[in-house]
């Protein structure tokens, strides 16, 4: 029988398996315009964790004892939708579940990229459409800007790491211990930031920055944010992809630095990945040739399962993934 898991729930600050359930689940018969799909590869992501709040957001919040949501990969195994037949692999946001019942608006077919099909929950998926349109068109960034990225070793991050160098940019990366930092640089980072070594972040960055930054990507908020409207340099955009350091917590953040966004003249912009949706072809296209020509790669960090998929959730908040965090159904 289909399982999924499903919100008990509302977490206050970190969530814990106390407030997820994995139930058994009944899927109705195909209305016309559907599709059957067997899942195989699920995403979790940062921004799921905003969903278990009951607030007002771009996105409705997940529903106590309904199956949540979320990017999958999987194959059609009955279809009532023209376009699509039995074996086809698609995209939808129907995860955290081994089967779904989809409306065929609401998936999309696998781009004939001779890549391994995790890849477009990764780097050719909404990780690296985020990357790709926060950093070029929110961040207008250019040849020849310095790049700082917060969260440089996870799914968004590395990937803005690889086209800010495809594109002829200096990058600093911040991550959290010497490996993720050395994986980071071993993706093309000319310097990287250690945020868990001791001493102090600014002093770090500035070291790694000696000319200042002309673009920030922030994944991560708090301390690193206000560090970066100390080095920003005159006229530097910020691009504001996600802010991790306070999705678990409820206390006030304290930005020391943030008056400098007045005279430095910077310009700081929020976005979500769905806004860039009808510009689609225009990313895989451009990714897709980078991909390859070899200057994209991917790492993964895989879990075994939909058992595991909490397990995959709740490690994106404590460190525990290099580059995409995934879980194999």
């Amino acid at each position: 029988m289909p399982r999924a898991w499903t919100l008990e729930s509302r977490p206050v600050e970190m969530p814990s398996h106390d407030n997820f359930a994995l139930k058994d689940i009944e899927l109705p018969p195909l209305a016309n315009g559907q599709i059957r799909v067997k899942n195989d590869w699920l995403s979790v992501d940062p921004y799921m964790r905003g969903r278990m709040r009951d607030v007002k957001s771009y996105t409705p919040p997940f529903q106590i004892g309904e199956p949540m949501q979320g990017g999958a990969l999987g194959l059609v195994t009955e279809s009532r939708a023209e376009g699509f037949a039995e074996g086809d692999r698609v995209q939808h946001m129907m995860g955290w579940r081994d089967e779904a019942v989809v409306n065929a608006a609401e998936a999309q077919k696998m781009p004939a990229i001779d890549v391994p099909p995790q890849s477009f929950l990764g780097y050719l998926g909404m990780p690296g459409m985020t990357a790709y349109f926060g950093l070029l068109d929110v961040g207008e960034a250019k040849e020849g800007d310095t790049v700082f990225v917060s969260a440089a070793a996870g799914a968004v991050g590395s990937t803005v790491v690889q086209i800010a160098k495809a594109k002829g940019m200096t990058v600093i990366g911040s991550a959290g211990g010497q490996d993720k930092c050395d994986w980071v640089a071993s993706l093309g980072a000319d310097a990287t930031v250690d945020y868990k070594s001791p001493g102090d972040l600014l002093e770090k960055l500035q070291a790694a920055a000696p000319k200042g930054i002309d673009v920030y990507f922030d994944n991560v908020g708090g301390e690193h944010l206000d560090a970066a409207f100390m080095v920003a340099n005159p006229g530097a955009h910020f691009a504001e992809c996600g802010m991790i350091d306070i999705y678990n917590t409820t206390e006030p953040t304290e930005l020391k630095y943030i008056a400098n966004i007045i005279g430095k003249g910077i310009t700081m912009r929020g976005f979500i990945v769905t806004q860039f949706m009808p510009r689609a072809t225009e990313f895989y296209e451009d990714m897709g040739r980078l991909v390859m020509e070899g200057k994209i790669k991917s790492t993964e960090t895989v879990h075994d399962g939909l058992d595991s998929a909490v397990d995959a959730f709740l490690g994106l908040f404590t460190g525990g993934n290099t580059g995409k965090m995934l879980v194999k159904v």
